[in-house]
Parts: C-alpha cells; sequence; structure tokens
C-alpha cells in the first residue's frame, strides 16, 4: 500500500448491498474477543456487529477484532455505546465506517448521527491526517472520499422513536433502521417479553413505516421462527445470534448430555 492507493480501492459493499435491499444475514460480537470473532467470520456471516452498548468493548479491543476480520466476507458493523459524536470520531478513526447508533428518538438525533460520520461541511467529524482508519496516511483522496463511504443505521426501540419513525428513516445520510426488540419490549410495558403480541403489533407498524419511506430495516432475532418472521415482513438485514449466547447454549447442551439422571 502506497500513498497513491485510491479510496475507491476499499468500497463499502456492505453499504451498497443494504441501499440495494439485498438480504443480509448477521451474527453479533459480545465477548470482545478477537479469536471469537475471527471464527465467527470464518462462518461467512454478511455482517458482524461488533457492540460497545452492551458488551465490554472500547477501541483498544475492537481494533485486534477489525483485525481479525480483515481476510473475512463478513463486513464489520460498530455499535458504539451511545450517540456520542467523540466516541464515533475514534470509531471511525479505528477503522470502522458501518455504524448501529441505539436508541434514536427524533429527526435531531439522527441528523447528528449522520453529521458524526462526516468531515465538514457535511458534518462534524474531527480531522485526523494519519490514523487507522486510512492506513496510516496511506490512502490518497481518504479526507475527499470518506464521507461517502459511511454508512449509518438507527435503532428504534422506544415509544418515542416509535412515534417519529418515518421522519428518522427519511433523514438524507441514514441508510437504514433497525428495531430493539427487547428494548421497545420494555418501553411498552413488556419488558423480557418481545414476543408479547402487543410488542410485535408494534413491530410491525414501525416495519410498515419505514417501509412506506424506502429505506432497509433490521433486527435481531436469535429464534429462527422470529427471524424468518421479520424476513417475511420485509426485514433485509437480520442478526440470527450472537457468539455468547451461539456459546452458552452449545457448553450447556454439551454439560446436559452427561448429566446424571436424577
Amino acid at each position: 500500500m502506497t500513498a497513491t492507493t485510491p479510496y475507491s480501492a476499499f468500497p463499502n459493499r456492505f453499504r451498497a448491498d443494504l441501499i440495494s435491499r439485498k438480504r443480509l444475514i448477521g451474527c453479533w460480537c459480545s465477548l470482545g474477543n478477537p479469536i471469537t470473532t475471527e471464527v465467527l467470520g470464518v462462518a461467512g456471516f454478511d455482517w458482524l456487529l461488533l457492540d460497545g452498548e452492551h458488551s465490554p468493548n472500547d477501541v483498544l479491543t475492537f481494533i485486534p477484532q477489525l483485525m481479525a476480520l480483515k481476510d473475512s466476507v463478513s463486513a464489520p458493523v460498530v455499535r458504539p455505546a451511545w450517540n456520542d459524536p467523540v466516541e464515533i470520531k475514534r470509531l471511525l478513526d479505528a477503522g470502522f465506517y458501518n455504524f448501529l447508533i441505539p436508541m434514536v428518538e427524533s429527526v435531531d438525533a439522527a441528523r447528528a448521527a449522520v453529521a458524526a460520520t462526516r468531515y465538514p461541511p457535511q458534518g462534524i467529524r474531527g480531522v485526523s491526517v494519519s490514523q487507522r482508519g486510512n492506513r496510516y496516511g496511506t490512502v490518497k483522496d481518504y479526507l475527499q472520499r470518506a464521507n461517502e463511504q459511511a454508512c449509518v443505521m438507527v435503532q428504534i426501540e422506544s415509544r418515542k422513536g416509535m412515534a417519529a419513525a418515518a421522519e428518522i428513516a427519511a433523514v438524507d445520510g441514514v441508510d437504514g433502521v433497525f428495531i430493539g426488540p427487547s428494548d421497545l419490549a420494555a418501553g411498552l410495558g413488556q419488558l423480557g417479553n418481545p414476543n408479547h403480541p402487543d410488542v410485535q403489533a408494534a413491530i410491525r407498524e414501525i416495519f410498515a413505516t419505514v417501509a412506506a419511506t424506502g429505506k432497509p430495516l433490521g433486527t435481531l432475532a436469535p429464534v429462527e421462527a422470529d427471524a424468518r418472521r421479520y424476513l417475511e415482513w420485509g426485514a433485509t438485514f437480520v442478526a440470527v445470534g450472537s457468539d455468547l449466547g451461539l456459546f452458552r447454549a452449545a457448553t450447556q447442551a454439551a454439560r446436559d448430555r452427561y448429566s446424571e439422571p436424577s
């Protein structure tokens, strides 16, 4: 790699596939470990969510996981702890360009998320001329082309977000809308029960509202029947499990096979 390498050599295929509504099946990376992330990358998921909201991750644990995915077909997506421009700036400099922003409840919050991923004048991202995101200054025209590569997906997972779903989805630069079933269930008075009929009706309503804007829809659905239902309802990017959940289920099943009858 040299300073003459154009940024067009690193196209964001995930964003292009997302916008074209290609079916994208993903998995959650919650363990904060490059080896488990690498194993998921070997499996060939379309995308992997590296979680910074509900997992023990930060920039220093994310970078080894990005390195572990360098030879994988799986596109890395990051979820910051919050819609925080400083954290988003650091994740961009670390090498991420696909973002899932949690708990977006308004048009202003959606616009702020987009602005955090763009250099001026389109946004507010701070400038470092040599960082991991531009291969330490070796990518020609990175500063001029980075804005067009950034992908922003926002999570709707509250009553406020649900009420503003159409306006949030319509924000320029929002590439997809992701439903957070667990938080939405909690906000609707059904903590721990996302399959309650009221929650399912709300999810379907959000799907219909967002679909009318033309933006892609996604969600997290570790249970296969749920995932297939959401795909039938129009979701195109769906996470179907997590490293933690898969490991927990497999280890418990292995132990249970050798349990003595009581």
